[in-house]
């Protein structure tokens, strides 16, 4: 088996929404949600990834940023 790379492309709006909540299933008792370890390290590096790239992480209307991109990738009714 080879230890090719995988490369995922998200748009920002993308990025930010998953980064949360990725964010949230880490605080969570992750053995609850992901039965299985295997998982738990590629959610780890792609969190950790995003969270690198991603300067509105920090930015003082972080909640401002994060419910516009929550509204633009909703599908509209």
């Amino acid at each position: 088996m080879s230890d090719s790379q995988v490369t995922i492309k998200l748009t920002n709006d993308e990025a930010l929404v998953l980064s949360h909540w990725l964010e949230k299933l880490q605080l969570t008792d992750l053995r609850r949600v992901v039965d299985d370890p295997a998982v738990w390290a590629p959610i780890h590096r792609i969190a950790g990834t995003i969270d690198t790239t991603l300067p509105e992480l920090f930015a003082p209307d972080y909640d401002q940023r994060l419910e516009a991109a929550r509204q633009r990738l909703r599908p509209e009714e």
